[in-house]
């Protein structure tokens, strides 16, 4: 699994990978997610999926759907499906020195209230998140009220911005399935230019199918 020291390192170079890690990820991203330069990737590995800006791990009991869009083609996100709920990720580029989860929080808060929605900010282990309550139509013509969790991480000239569904919404658990599938991915943030809030490209793996809107 990506996001671990593989055991074909020495101990002296496992250590010294892992102190290196240890300085550039800290704080809430001290467990994860990571950027591309913080894990050791073995090219023989394939137990992660490469979406180019995103490298994510299908754990048992989670499907990765990538949803995109039909007359580009192009991959407009990713969402891990599993039993509990759901987690939804895009990458954004941003400064070198700086953090835009401010700016893409307004903007988030904005969008819902646009859809009759409401925002409310609150402290989680990744720092300032919005819980998000929107009211959905079902498939059988009822409405129901949707809560979803917003958080922000951010890396080096990125940030991840996660939504989760279900039960990750409410209940945080540092074992959970959604949970760990976040901590573990990857951002390949690359060297090409973009303005900071952009989002980071995807690609489709071949062979992969396009997933049909995430359900609500």
């Amino acid at each position: 699994m990506f996001g671990r020291r593989k055991a074909a390192l020495g101990d002296a170079e496992a250590a010294a990978h892992d102190e290196a890690r240890a300085e550039e990820a800290t704080g809430p991203r001290a467990d994860g997610p990571w950027d591309v330069s913080e894990v050791t990737i073995d090219e023989d590995d394939d137990s992660r999926v490469d979406l180019g800006s995103l490298l994510v791990t299908p754990y048992e009991g989670l499907e990765v759907q990538l949803q995109v869009e039909e007359a580009s083609g192009q991959v407009a996100g990713v969402v891990l499906a599993g039993e509990e709920g759901a987690l939804e990720l895009k990458a954004f580029a941003a400064p070198r020195n700086g953090d835009i989860w401010d700016d893409v929080r307004r903007s988030v808060t904005a969008e819902v209230a646009q859809l009759g929605g409401t925002a409310s900010e609150q402290e989680g282990p990744f720092g300032t998140e919005l819980v998000v309550a929107l009211t959905v139509e079902l498939p059988d013509g009822q409405h129901a009220q949707q809560i979803s969790k917003v958080v922000g991480v951010a890396g080096p000239r990125w940030l991840l911005r996660a939504t989760m569904f279900g039960r990750p919404a409410v209940e945080y658990r540092e074992d959970g399935d959604i949970e760990t599938a976040l901590r573990d991915v990857v951002v390949v943030r690359g060297g090409t230019p973009f303005p900071p809030g952009d989002v980071l490209p995807l690609t489709l793996p071949p062979g992969a199918q396009p997933a049909a809107p995430l359900p609500e």
